[in-house]
């Protein structure tokens, strides 16, 4: 079977949207991180744009594997985009111009370096950020250490970042703009002073220089991306014809990349292609967050306990659904700030009912990983936030009870836990008590809110919820919708 290629192009379908002439396209986007997410959404909005602006192809960089970089480059950076709804569609993106792993590290740099570069942007999870507890860089993180001994190729993201803006200084030429694009909360101002701290640390003049420059912005980007699956490249090669795909993904149709606009030039004209620019994205990312994170958190915690294996299927469980509405309802909805332009009541039904796309599926396990980065930002901003009232939010203490069961339950089965804290978390939950395992996460400020670690009263309530999900008692967890 032939591959999905610049040579096979014209035998793409024209009822499949796809690039007809890649020629004009220049590189003026690096991308670290060639993950699903950032394929099915970033590189879409870049796509779109490139037939009015082809100065902004991309040249994707990952850090870590090659198979993703290979699969593209076997295919000249072309693949297929699945929209998975009431009505799916299919379009071959052709973004993507050069494909750099770990052993491309000089071509890395030269790419960095390159004053043609305008946008560096970055899906590398929010442990790929190498940021401690309290959001500050850990410059005793072993890929921090590393590269701030500079003994080879950078390891991390920011060390990345600093190579290429210290090289643009050195050489008199104007800075990147930088743009992470995760799940991280406030991350263009985290990924900022993350940079500025790594710069300080190998070079205090280095630091001043891009403190005085460095324009990071910060982005929300939503779009439910499940993974790829045999199911998916044999639809795929399907609606191509007969062409096979390596290197499909699948999304809703559904999208949003709102990016901060602070009067400065951003380079390519994103807003032209759907994404929002706007002065409050730290507005539309808490409602992101909390609403569609902490419920996607909770449906994956307390549907994988309940025997469910997708959020499709975890919100046709009515006892789940109406608590993760209620959650919404109750205890998200009322305690976020306005955003202008966005109805957090429509958001919250319109986020319910995209958990409830049969076509979609989006498995909890997938969701369930690294819960311990992200409870603090998806369920412990909401948390801390009503104890500040002294409220006690009885469906969030809940949902993080189960995130307790689920660990408990993870290591009396033997099971890992995918986590970058995993096998910490597997020693502590080993024990099996629901109390202590949460006092002792607690302690270690592991998975709480900054402001939770001394909070006698919640440690009590989320030990007495996860000790309810391990002993099957629903009727009394969920009981509160």
């Amino acid at each position: 079977m032939e591959k999905l290629s610049n040579a096979t192009l014209a035998r793409v379908p024209a009822d499949v949207a796809a690039p007809r002439d890649r020629r004009p396209v220049t590189i003026g986007i690096v991308h670290f991180g060639p993950g699903a997410f950032h394929r099915a959404h970033q590189a879409a909005y870049v796509d779109a744009l490139l037939d009015r602006d082809p100065r902004w192809g991309i040249a994707v960089v990952s850090m870590r594997s090659r198979g993703t970089i290979d699969a593209l480059a076997a295919q000249d950076g072309l693949y297929t985009l699945a929209i998975r709804d009431a009505e799916s569609g299919f379009r071959v993106i052709g973004a993507h111009r050069r494909f750099l792993s770990p052993d491309d590290a000089a071509e890395t740099q030269a790419l960095l370096a390159d004053p043609a570069v305008g946008l560096v942007t970055s899906t590398v999870t929010e442990k790929g950020y190498c940021l401690a507890a309290d959001g500050k860089l850990d410059l005793a993180h072993p890929d921090i250490v590393h590269d701030l001994a500079g003994a080879g190729t950078p390891r991390s993201l920011v060390g990345w970042i600093v190579a290429g803006l210290a090289a643009r200084r050195a050489a008199g030429a104007m800075p990147f703009v930088v743009m992470p694009c995760d799940n991280l909360a406030n991350n263009g101002a985290k990924l900022r002073a993350a940079l500025v701290a790594f710069a300080r640390a190998r070079d205090p003049d280095l630091a001043d220089g891009i403190d005085a420059t460095l324009d990071v912005r910060s982005t929300m980007v939503d779009s439910i991306t499940p993974a790829s699956d045999t199911a998916l490249e044999e639809a795929v090669s399907a609606a191509l014809g007969g062409l096979s795909d390596a290197a499909p993904v699948q999304r809703e149709a559904f999208t949003q990349w709102v990016i901060e606009d602070n009067g400065r030039p951003l380079g390519p004209d994103l807003g032209a292609v759907g994404a929002t620019l706007t002065d409050d994205v730290a507005g539309y990312e808490r409602a992101k967050l909390r609403i569609l994170n902490g419920s996607h958190s909770t449906l994956a915690y307390a549907g994988l306990l309940r025997g469910h294996e997708s959020v499709a299927a975890a919100m046709a469980d009515p006892a789940l659904a109406g608590f993760v509405e209620a959650m919404i309802r109750d205890e998200i909805a009322p305690i976020l700030p306005d955003v202008p332009g966005l109805d957090l009541a429509a958001y919250g039904a319109a986020v319910l009912a995209r958990f409830r796309n049969p076509v979609i599926v989006h498995r909890l396990d997938q969701i369930a990983q690294d819960g311990s980065q992200k409870l603090p930002y998806r369920l412990g901003d909401t948390l801390a936030a009503h104890r500040a009232e002294g409220r006690m939010p009885r469906h969030v203490v809940a949902a993080l009870g189960c995130w307790i069961a689920f660990l408990i339950a993870r290591a009396r089965a033997g099971t890992p836990i995918v986590d970058p804290a995993g096998e910490r978390l597997a020693t502590i939950a080993k024990g099996g008590d629901p109390l202590a395992v949460t006092s002792r996460l607690a302690e270690a400020a592991i998975g709480f809110h900054p402001g939770l670690f001394e909070d006698a009263a919640v440690i009590e309530v989320i030990a007495t919820a996860a000790g309810d999900a391990l002993a099957g008692r629903w009727d009394r967890l969920l009981g509160a919708a």
